[in-house]
C-alpha cells in the first residue's frame, strides 16, 4: 500500500487490516518462531538445564521489554492520532522523544541489571545448576540493550507512520540474521548460550541502522530534524500515559514470572521451570504474538479515525479484529491439547521435562480461546489513546488476579498443578472485565457521530 496514512481513513476497513496486520503478524511469527527454535538449538546443543537457564532470564526480559514497550506503543499511538489530526509538527516531536527517552532508559536498564545482575537472577528463582547459563545470556543482553529499545521503538513508530511492510522487513530481518548466527555460534564456535544471546544483537544492530536509515528521507511524513531532538515534556506525558498499558502489562508478566519459577522450583525443581518458561511458555506466546499483530494492524487504523473523529470505522476495526484473535487462540487450544507430546519433542529429549511440558501446555491453555478477545480489548483502549482503561484491562489479569492466585492456591495444594490452573483462571476472569468495559465503550461510541473527513 502507499506510504500516505490518510489512506487509513479512506480505504476498505477490510483491506486495512489485512494490509497492516499481515506484515506486523508475519514479522510476530517470524520472531515467535526464532525464539522457539532458539530454544531447540540450545536445548538440543548446550543441555536441557540451559533452557531452565533461559526462563530465569524471562522477568528481567519482560521488565525490559516493559520500558521498551511503554515508549513504542505509547510513541506509535500518538503518532497515528497526532497525523489523524492532521499534526505533523507533533507527530515529528514524538518521533524524536522516542529516540531520547529509549537511550535515556536503555541506559539505565543495562547499568543496573549488570551490576545487580546475579542478585537479580537468584531472587527471580535460579539455582546453582541454572544461574551460569541465565548470568552468560542476560550479560550479552543487557550490554546490548539500548540498541534492542532503539530498534523496537523505531520500528513502531515506523509501521505507525504508513510504512507496515517495512516495519516488518526489518523483523523477518533481524529473525533470518538470528537463524543463520546462532548455530554458527553455538554449534561450530561453542559459545553455548552466549552465542544466542550474541546473534540476536547483532541482529537487532543491523535493523537498528537500517531503520534509522528510513527516518533520514526527507520525503518520509516523519523525518530526522534537529529541532525534534528535545524533551518535550508535553509529548513525554502523552507517550508515557498511553504506553503504561503496555508498561504495566510486562511490568506485571516480571512479577507473575518470579512466582510462577520460584513455586515451579519449589513443588518441580529445575526442569519444571524449563517446562513452563522454555516450552509451554513459548508456544502459547506463539499465537499470542499473532493475536498482537493484528494488535499493532489496528492501532493505527483506530488511532488515525479516532482522531479524524471517523467513529464507525473504528468499531468495525475493533470488531473485525476481535473475530480474527478469537479463531487464532481457539487454534492454539487445539493444538495444545491434542498434540502436547510432539510439541514437547522438539525442545528436549529428557523424558521428564517433555512429560512436565504436556501438563503445562494442557492446563495453561485451557482459556485460550478467549484470551484473544481479553487481548484485543486491552489494546483498543490504548489505540484511541484512552489510556486508564488499557491500564486497568492490562493489570488485572496479572496484579490483582494472578499474583493473588499464584500466592494462594501453590501454598494451599502444593503441587505444579496447582501454580499451572492460576492462568486459565485469570484469563476468563479478566476476559469478563474486558467485555463490561468494551461493551460500556461501545455505547458512547453509538451516540457518536461520524466527522466528515477534510480532502486536501
Amino acid at each position: 500500500m502507499a506510504n500516505n496514512p490518510k489512506e487509513l481513513a479512506t480505504q476498505d476497513v477490510r483491506k486495512l487490516l489485512f494490509s497492516y496486520s499481515l506484515p506486523a503478524i508475519i514479522a510476530m511469527m517470524a520472531s515467535a518462531l526464532y525464539n522457539i527454535i532458539d530454544r531447540v538449538f540450545i536445548g538440543q546443543g548446550v543441555d536441557a538445564l540451559a533452557i531452565s537457564g533461559l526462563a530465569i532470564t524471562m522477568p528481567i526480559m519482560n521488565l525490559s521489554a516493559a520500558f521498551g514497550a511503554m515508549i513504542g506503543a505509547g510513541g506509535s499511538t500518538l503518532t497515528s492520532i497526532k497525523l489523524g489530526q492532521q499534526d505533523g509538527k507533533s507527530a515529528q516531536k514524538v518521533l524524536g522523544n522516542v529516540f531520547l527517552l529509549n537511550v535515556a532508559l536503555g541506559i539505565i536498564f543495562m547499568a543496573l541489571g549488570l551490576i545487580f545482575l546475579d542478585d537479580i537472577l537468584y531472587f527471580f528463582g535460579a539455582s546453582e545448576k541454572t544461574i551460569p547459563f541465565a548470568r552468560d545470556f542476560m550479560q550479552v543482553i543487557l550490554i546490548g540493550n539500548v540498541i534492542t529499545h532503539l530498534y523496537l521503538g523505531l520500528n513502531n513508530v515506523m509501521r505507525a507512520s504508513g510504512h507496515p511492510k517495512k516495519a516488518m522487513k526489518m523483523t523477518l530481518l533481524t529473525v533470518l540474521i538470528n537463524l543463520a548466527l546462532a548455530p554458527l555460534f553455538i554449534f561450530v564456535f561453542n559459545w553455548g548460550i552466549r552465542g544466542a544471546a550474541s546473534a540476536t544483537i547483532i541482529a537487532q544492530t543491523v535493523a537498528l541502522c537500517i531503520v534509522t536509515h528510513h527516518f533520514t528521507d526527507p520525503s518520509n511524513v516523519l523525518h530526522w530534524e534537529r529541532d525534534i531532538f528535545k524533551f518535550d515534556a508535553r509529548i513525554i506525558k502523552g507517550i508515557i500515559s498511553i504506553g503504561m498499558a503496555p508498561f504495566m502489562l510486562n511490568a506485571c508478566a516480571c512479577l507473575v514470572v518470579i512466582l510462577i519459577n520460584k513455586s515451579l522450583q519449589q513443588y518441580g525443581g529445575d526442569l519444571a521451570v524449563g517446562a513452563y518458561g522454555g516450552i509451554a511458555n513459548s508456544v502459547l506466546m506463539m499465537f499470542a504474538m499473532i493475536v498482537m499483530g493484528f494488535n499493532q494492524g489496528m492501532q493505527p487504523i483506530a488511532g488515525y479515525n479516532f482522531g479524524a473523529q471517523i467513529y464507525s470505522r473504528v468499531k468495525k476495526v475493533l470488531k473485525m479484529t476481535i473475530i480474527a484473535a478469537t479463531c487464532v487462540t481457539t487454534f492454539a487450544f487445539i493444538i495444545s491439547e491434542s498434540i502436547p507430546y510432539y510439541v514437547a519433542r522438539l525442545f528436549t529429549n529428557d523424558p521428564e521435562m517433555i512429560n512436565l511440558a504436556i501438563t503445562n501446555l494442557r492446563i495453561c491453555c485451557i482459556a485460550f480461546p478467549i484470551v484473544g478477545f481479553q487481548m484485543v480489548a486491552s489494546n483498543f483502549f490504548q489505540s484511541i489513546g484512552k489510556a486508564p482503561m488499557a491500564v486497568i484491562l492490562s493489570s488485572t489479569r496479572q496484579l490483582l488476579l494472578l499474583v493473588p492466585l499464584l500466592i494462594i492456591l501453590p501454598r494451599h495444594y502444593q503441587s505444579i498443578e496447582s501454580v499451572l490452573v492460576c492462568m486459565p483462571i485469570a484469563d476468563a476472569l479478566s476476559s469478563v472485565l474486558a467485555y463490561i468495559l468494551l461493551k460500556m465503550e461501545m455505547r458512547k461510541f453509538n451516540k457518536l457521530k461520524d466527522k466528515p473527513l477534510v480532502q486536501e
